[in-house]
């Protein structure tokens, strides 16, 4: 019994503790077995690892990433791509990494270089497989940009890989054979969680040093679940929204939706002990963590829980620097999207069209000359874009059961003039972000963008599992200038004939 239970602390902080790697570098994906919460096993890894290692750069930097496929299990996808998620790929578009909408999958035994100038953007970041729900089996990881001229570097002293916190969902099965409502085992911090009836895991333990100040990077990088987020007895100062600086707001909880990140600075200024960490998903249950401070004994914390009195609410969160002009006049385009659901098919909708991803990469067919709606697949779900125009998004919520869902934006941040939950509209200085939540039924939730970045951009739910079953759709983006403007290298062109050209029992997972 005491070696069952050294072997499991060891395995919890082989998989609470990463590498870092990079902006050039191999990313080498793997299948391999592992044990998040104690039951064992194949998933499908960047670097062998869940979450995979994080990708770290400098403000300015150049990313060069090989992504290497060693996929080999055919119980779960063999091909693969790597989005970044909340880089804009400005003049990039075929690194976007987005499956049949920028490029064809990576075949096994192949490699592709990601290579691509993420400019000023800094802050809190991810990569994930955007390819079925591949990711839901493991790949995805933190990609952080630091910024040497951080406005809110005064705050905090510390700022590492120590300091970032990811929240996912598990599952015990290959994502091919998880059926709908596709319910999760359990919640993963920093890559550690436990399931009922499972073994009791060593809690992932966060250290911080008395009086220290700390800039902690959360990110959900869940398929399905959004969670309230809190530490007791502690506030956080929320700095940073997806990638954007905020004007500093304290709060004691944070909700945060999948695929969003926040940047918040917290003060070890409390009594030196153990404290709880909260990821309280919103299926239900409480994942827990340790905040445990330097010369506290290693136990649990006492059984206790700080009320989440002052709670994150997105129309709170401002700006640091002054908003767009162009949000001070009336939008060029303005978009309603009905989003809707088939409960009988688990089928979902956008306008009353499901997305099916078409064969032939939309950027490939831009690039052959198809340059209208009539002419781009699939029918119904591309729309296309002029170029420098404001266009304005409202999601229509009437009809879309299992939300909140999340919408993630490529190739754009984005200002939200209309938070879920809320009435009122705000042109003078909402929040700028990538990935919003478009609220329960009866809801609406407009955003704003200007079409600066040609290309073909995906607009979609979150939850990988609405994703996979219809819930996108595709913007082509001024499709004249993509040809001149966003370069089709030899790497990119090979990627389609290759996979095209394997066999059948590799495009999908046998049963």
């Amino acid at each position: 019994m005491i070696l069952l239970c050294v072997f499991l602390c060891f395995l919890a902080s082989l998989q609470g503790h990463a590498v870092t790697i990079g902006p050039v570098a191999d990313l080498v994906i793997v299948n391999k077995d592992i044990s998040p919460d104690g039951f064992t096993r194949s998933a499908v890894l960047a670097g062998g690892v869940h979450p995979g290692p994080t990708i770290s750069a400098q403000k300015n930097d150049t990313f060069k990433i090989n992504v290497i496929n060693q996929l080999n299990n055919h119980s779960m996808l063999t091909g693969t791509t790597i989005h970044w998620h909340g880089i804009n790929q400005h003049r990039s578009n075929q690194m976007d990494g987005t499956a049949f909408v920028t490029q064809c999958p990576i075949a096994p035994g192949h490699s592709f270089l990601y290579q691509f100038y993420a400019g000023a953007q800094a802050g809190t970041f991810w990569y994930h497989s955007h390819y079925g729900v591949q990711s839901c089996d493991g790949l995805r990881g933190p990609l952080i940009i630091y910024d040497p001229d951080d406005p809110y570097g005064s705050l905090y002293d510390i700022d590492d890989e120590s300091t970032i916190i990811t929240l996912t969902d598990w599952y015990h099965l290959p994502t091919p054979e998880v059926p709908e409502p596709a319910n999760i085992n359990s919640v993963l911090i920093n890559g550690v969680g436990r399931y009922v009836g499972g073994p009791d895991l060593p809690f992932v333990v966060i250290n911080v040093q008395p009086l220290k100040r700390y800039r902690f990077r959360l990110l959900n990088m869940a398929c399905k679940s959004n969670y309230i987020f809190s530490i007791d007895d502690h506030y956080l100062t929320v700095i940073e929204v997806d990638g954007e600086y905020v004007q500093p707001m304290v709060v004691n909880s944070i909700q945060i939706y999948a695929g969003q990140r926040y940047s918040f600075v917290l003060e070890a200024n409390q009594p030196p002990d153990n404290y709880w960490l909260h990821a309280n998903p919103d299926a239900g249950g409480n994942a827990t963590a340790i905040l445990r401070y330097t010369g506290s004994p290693s136990i649990n914390p006492k059984n206790r829980t700080t009320p989440n009195s002052i709670s994150l609410n997105e129309t709170s969160l401002h700006p640091l620097t002054p908003p767009w002009t162009e949000l001070q006049r009336d939008a060029d385009i303005k978009l309603d999207l009905v989003v809707g659901f088939n409960q009988s098919h688990f089928l979902f909708y956008i306008n009353g069209v499901q997305y099916i991803p078409p064969t032939v990469p939309v950027l490939l067919q831009i690039l052959s000359g198809a340059m209208t709606v009539a002419d781009l697949l699939p029918n119904g779900t591309v729309y296309t874009l002029p170029k420098n125009k404001v266009v304005d998004i409202t999601f229509n919520t009437d009809t879309a059961a299992g939300g909140p869902h999340p919408f993630h934006l490529h190739g754009h941040t984005f200002a939200v003039v209309r938070s879920a939950g809320s009435s009122a509209y705000n042109y003078a200085n909402p929040v700028i972000r990538d990935t919003v939540s478009a609220g329960k039924i009866g809801d609406r939730t407009t955003i704003r963008f200007i079409t600066n970045n040609p290309g073909p951009w995906m607009l979609h739910c979150h939850i990988d599992w609405h994703l996979y079953t219809g819930f996108a759709l595709v913007f082509a983006e001024d499709p004249q200038d993509v040809a001149q403007l966003q370069p089709f290298n030899n790497a990119s062109k090979a990627l389609c004939p290759i996979y095209n050209s394997l066999p059948p029992e590799q495009y999908a997972p046998s049963s």
